[in-house]
């Protein structure tokens, strides 16, 4: 490829060096895309009419398409193959459907990810081809008409996500957090619910999430109402901050659920109880009590705790004492799970880089449209998480399986009368 490099390092498509990486990227996927089709046509090589002619064979290239990357626009000519068997059970000609560049595709799933983010950052459907233009060095097959035929698309998504029947999915394990993002909600106090779970099969999955008013009962309890009503069995336990009206709403919907409460939100809170002088050392001693080796040991940190701290810092250490039982519940679980069980983490990492990414936008702009963006990006994150330690734990607590000391207790053991 040849282009006409001006004085100051620029070409008519931009710089020089993003030139360069949109030629790499075009002759990448090209190669991938013949690789695939030789690929598909070898394994199928024995695959003969009556005459003893090939059933799968080459056929050219399709018509030239852009495709925006994360590299940019680039062209492509897909390979083209001539399958000619025959589905028995249709009696339609077989196809060739490509895994690198189905028929449809006209952006990466990177660019797709951008797209509910420029929303969210206060960027109008208008605004999108001008700045992603100066990105990817070209605005092929994004108009703003395109933009809102996706954000409806992304709407309709959130809406099916909302209304799936839950009946089939057993989670043993939810974590709930209201997130405040501040984004285009009806409600100055408006918070996103949002309650992930672990899967008998130790993955984690989205479970549900709506906009409610300040963290409040009647928001949560009718968040937990409608996966009840959607099929969602009880929880054997649920990990949360020290928010009321999660822990109030947990009981009125699924009131045999363990409470387990986050040490990461009660160290904060413990600590803003304290002079700065005393913090260092008290949150060494709070970590002394959710790292402890067992139950017992961490009850003994809970009363060395209070011991050193309860004359000088009341407050601090009643935090702690007050609710010792749903602090330390994570510790009748297996041992491989603590980790997983003791903080809201996995729905603190999922937001953070979303929280950061978002500012107050002018505007009331849609609720509906801000909620389906936010799921759209916790939906792409979804599929990086990975499962917990040792998943196949995870059925064996909904068996009712008692661990003792973090390790399964498989014969326990009778008081002899």
């Amino acid at each position: 490829m040849l282009s006409v490099v001006n004085t100051d390092g620029t070409t008519e498509t931009g710089s020089l060096i993003d030139d360069i990486v949109r030629e790499g990227a075009r002759r990448m996927l090209a190669a991938a895309l013949e690789a695939e089709v030789n690929t598909y046509i070898a394994e199928l090589a024995d695959q003969r009419d009556e005459s003893g002619r090939r059933l799968v064979v080459r056929n050219g290239h399709h018509q030239p398409r852009k495709v925006t990357t994360a590299a940019g626009v680039i062209e492509v000519k897909a390979p083209r193959i001539n399958d000619k068997r025959i589905n028995g059970a249709t009696g339609e000609r077989k196809r060739f459907s490509s895994v690198i560049l189905p028929p449809w595709c006209r952006k990466s799933p990177k660019i797709s990810e951008v797209l509910p983010l420029l929303y969210l950052h206060g960027l109008s459907s208008g605004d999108f081809v001008p700045a992603l233009e100066q990105f990817l060095g070209s605005s092929a097959g994004l108009s703003p008409a395109t933009v809102i035929r996706l954000t409806a698309q992304w709407q309709a998504d959130h809406k099916a996500f909302s209304e799936r029947d839950l009946s089939a999915t057993d989670y043993v394990y939810v974590w709930a957090d209201g997130i405040h993002l501040r984004i285009r909600l009806e409600e100055a106090k408006a918070a996103v619910l949002v309650v992930m779970g672990v899967r008998a099969d130790g993955t984690k999955e989205l479970i549900a999430m709506a906009d409610g008013y300040r963290e409040s009962s009647e928001s949560w309890a009718s968040l937990l109402r409608d996966c009840q009503r959607r099929g969602m069995r009880a929880p054997v336990l649920a990990v949360g901050d020290g928010a009321l009206g999660f822990w109030n709403a947990l009981n009125e919907v699924f009131p045999e659920t363990r409470h387990q409460r986050c040490w990461v939100h009660k160290t904060a809170n413990c600590l803003d109880s304290l002079p700065k002088s005393a913090q260092p050392a008290a949150k060494k001693a709070i970590q002394d009590i959710y790292n402890a080796e067992d139950r017992e040991h961490a009850a003994a940190a809970v009363k060395a705790f209070a011991k050193q701290y309860g004359a000088k810092f009341p407050k601090a250490v009643k935090k702690i004492v007050d609710d010792e039982d749903e602090l330390l519940a994570f510790y009748d679980f297996p041992a491989e799970h603590w980790i997983h069980l003791r903080t809201t983490n996995p729905i603190e990492s999922t937001f953070a880089t979303v929280r950061l990414r978002t500012k107050v936008t002018k505007g009331a702009g849609s609720r509906a449209a801000a909620l389906a963006m936010v799921f759209k990006l916790v939906e792409s994150a979804q599929a990086r998480w990975r499962a917990v330690n040792a998943p196949h734990l995870v059925a064996l607590v909904r068996a009712g399986a008692r661990f003792e000391r973090g390790q399964l207790v498989e014969r326990p053991q009778t008081t002899a009368a």
